[in-house]
């Protein structure tokens, strides 16, 4: 009966955890967990003989809840089963010719090809429906839109997002929105209704099986049927030949060069060659029989943590890093490794001096996998083990807060003028939404920082003193100098409310500060004049908002750096009339996934320019509900319909607007 209990209790968890990860693009447990808490569970199941319903063993993905179109695939995707032995690999290939390849992480597309046109595109889904994204596809980076054959092809592949590419687009995304990883932007880009956001995502397709292509005769092999496809335009998943004499050295291969690339891969895939035989062995009610995963073997070792570092960003937000004793780990030194949040810190309970557990997932990022001093105490109380979290900010002494972000907590120094925060506070100046200055990444503004070239945001306009020193950087030179320059110029001519977000003032987004701007239409000196009772009557601002700007531009060596600043900067002339404002006394509550904007924060953007309002619960004041599922039973649903407030989907918000 214990073991029953446990059963339940790890069914449970692993099904959380593949709803967020599947549902909502969020992970609450590594890779690693995931598969440890999932090959406890298989060892119980054939112990005593049960596969609870609902087991993660025997079923396949979650029901979509998007809005996007959904299809049945024609022939089910099944996941794949796997081992990490080498060994239970060359049982499996016996005396057959096969494929290996990079298990790509990232999200499984199916294209459907007609008369030399490409006319679908659906996710893998849940295995048997998937959703229709063919206009997102068609915005691909290296998708063939037209190919050489006039039959029906059905091919499947992985869309993803590169290491480089997520890096730049995650750099541009302020710290509580940051993705955690290539995966989860990938899947939340190829999912848009807005294909121009696609566009800018840079999504790669690489594909690595053919379906069903009529009348094609792949003399019974996929490599030929891979070769075809290269052949038509595509990129496939990079691939060797193995058999049961080589195929240990080739996973040898495939583990000395993934350190080298630019996309994730979470292990590898073998095949056999031979489509007749793939066909000939079947499956099982979960696990097709013709491919198996291979998932890396994470190479763990045993190592003393030394500290907990705490590192600040331009927010306030200090997240821990554990610092341990060097090991070599995947052909590399590793001493460090981030722990995101405090939440996760308190999950392990770390202590220095602790003995822990470090891995690289996907062979490349550094994880604490688990604290084996704590183990030993589980069965026994121990006064002296609590987690130490600081009380001051170890840059500048000020004092911290924890707090809940997200469902994690997260710890912040208070201190609006922490040092710690200036590399950061210049990348948030320059960014797309602020001034806008390409050419100067977080890494260029750290050499300008350390050569002494900008100490204020005015000296970004001042760099011309230092042209010669610049040219001869590493990774500069006089055509990155020109377009540098060139880009300064333009950010020159800003709009208002883009230089007051630039400023980083604490609490105040893009959004609020069009609405600063807006009543003050577009007075920068009736804004820095402001008191806290006047900005309280602005509509959606309240105390913390109004406190920080008058905090803000009441400090003497803010304004001096502003004076500085309007030394260079012309605001864009305003359009101050309110004949736009089709949303004026209107009030909104957002809910659910979005697919038309970017996220709830862009949505809420468009409202308040329009002249709504966006509040966070439906009361009866509230005129609509945006939530894509409107038939959803969520609380703020329930409390709509008591209210009669109506809930609408984006498409008809979209209506709405344009019908004002």
């Amino acid at each position: 009966m214990d073991t029953l209990k446990e059963m339940k209790v790890l069914v449970a968890k692993l099904n959380e955890a593949s709803k967020a990860y599947y549902q909502e693009d969020r992970e609450i447990m590594s890779n690693y967990d995931y598969d440890e808490l999932y090959d406890q569970l298989v060892a119980m199941e054939e112990e005593t003989g049960i596969v609870l319903s609902h087991s993660p063993t025997s079923k396949v993905g979650y029901t979509l809840l998007s809005n996007l179109p959904k299809e049945k695939h024609k022939i089910p995707m099944l996941s794949l089963d796997k081992t990490k032995d080498i060994l239970a690999l060359k049982e499996w290939i016996k005396d057959k010719k096969g494929i290996m390849s990079w298990k790509l992480d990232g999200l499984t597309i199916v294209l459907t090809y007609k008369h030399g046109e490409l006319v679908k595109a659906v996710t893998r889904g849940n295995g048997e429906i998937g959703e229709v994204i063919t206009n997102n596809a068609k915005v691909f980076k290296n998708i063939p839109l037209r190919i050489a054959y006039d039959g029906e092809m059905i091919v499947r592949g992985e869309a993803v997002i590169k290491y480089s590419d997520f890096k730049v687009i995650n750099d541009q995304i302020v710290d509580k929105d940051k993705y955690k990883n290539p995966r989860n932007l990938c899947s939340g880009t190829v999912r848009q209704l807005n294909n121009e956001i696609t566009a800018k995502r840079n999504v790669h397709y690489f594909a690595f099986a053919v379906v069903e292509a009529e009348q094609m005769d792949f003399d019974d092999s996929k490599i030929k049927a891979l070769q075809w496809l290269e052949s038509l335009g595509f990129d496939t998943v990079d691939y060797q030949i193995v058999n049961q004499e080589n195929i240990g050295s080739v996973v040898e291969d495939f583990e000395n060069r993934i350190k080298d690339n630019d996309f994730g891969s979470d292990g590898l895939v073998v095949t056999y060659d031979s489509i007749t035989y793939s066909r000939s062995v079947g499956q099982t009610s979960k696990f097709p029989r013709h491919s198996i995963a291979y998932k890396w073997s994470d190479e763990i070792k045993a190592t003393k943590l030394i500290e907990i570092e705490w590192s600040a960003s331009r927010t306030g937000a200090i997240n821990p890093i554990a610092i341990f004793e060097p090991i070599e780990l995947e052909g590399t030194t590793v001493k460090r490794a981030s722990l995101h949040n405090v939440s996760i810190l308190e999950s392990l309970e770390l202590i220095s001096g602790d003995t822990i557990e470090v891995y690289k997932a996907n062979m490349i990022i550094p994880q604490v996998a688990k604290n084996l001093t704590k183990l030993e105490y589980d069965h026994q109380e121990d006064e002296d083990r609590h987690v130490h979290i600081p009380e001051a900010c170890p840059v500048c002494g000020g004092e911290t807060d924890v707090k809940q972000v997200n469902d994690v907590k997260v710890l912040y120094c208070l201190n609006l003028d922490c040092q710690a925060k200036k590399l950061k506070s210049f990348t948030h100046f320059v960014g797309r939404d602020a001034m806008n200055i390409e050419g100067l990444s977080e890494s260029t503004l750290q050499k300008f920082i350390e050569q002494g070239f900008i100490k204020t945001f005015a000296d970004i306009y001042r760099i011309e003193q230092h042209k010669e020193a610049i040219i001869a950087m590493e990774g500069l030179g006089e055509k990155s100098y020109v377009n540098l320059i060139d880009s300064i110029e333009k950010s020159k001519h800003v709009a208002l409310p883009n230089f007051i977000y630039a400023l980083g003032i604490l609490n105040v987004g893009l959004s609020n500060a069009k609405l600063l701007c807006k009543h003050y239409r577009y007075d920068f000196d009736a804004i820095l004049c402001a008191t806290e009772e006047e900005l309280m009557t602005i509509e959606g601002y309240g105390g913390v908002i109004a406190k920080a700007l008058v905090h803000y531009f009441g400090n003497e060596t803010n304004r001096q750096i502003i004076d500085d600043l309007l030394h260079y900067i012309v605001f864009q002339q305003m359009e101050v009339g309110s004949a736009n404002l089709v949303l004026e006394g209107k009030t909104f509550v957002i809910t659910g996934s979005l697919e038309r904007h970017d996220n709830r924060k862009a949505l809420k953007e468009r409202i308040e320019h329009l002249g709504g309002k966006v509040t966070s619960s439906v009361t009866s004041k509230t005129d609509y509900l945006i939530n894509n599922n409107t038939e959803s039973t969520s609380s703020k649903n329930k409390k709509a319909k008591e209210l009669d407030v109506p809930i609408i989907n984006e498409e008809a918000f979209l209506e709405l607007i344009e019908g004002q």
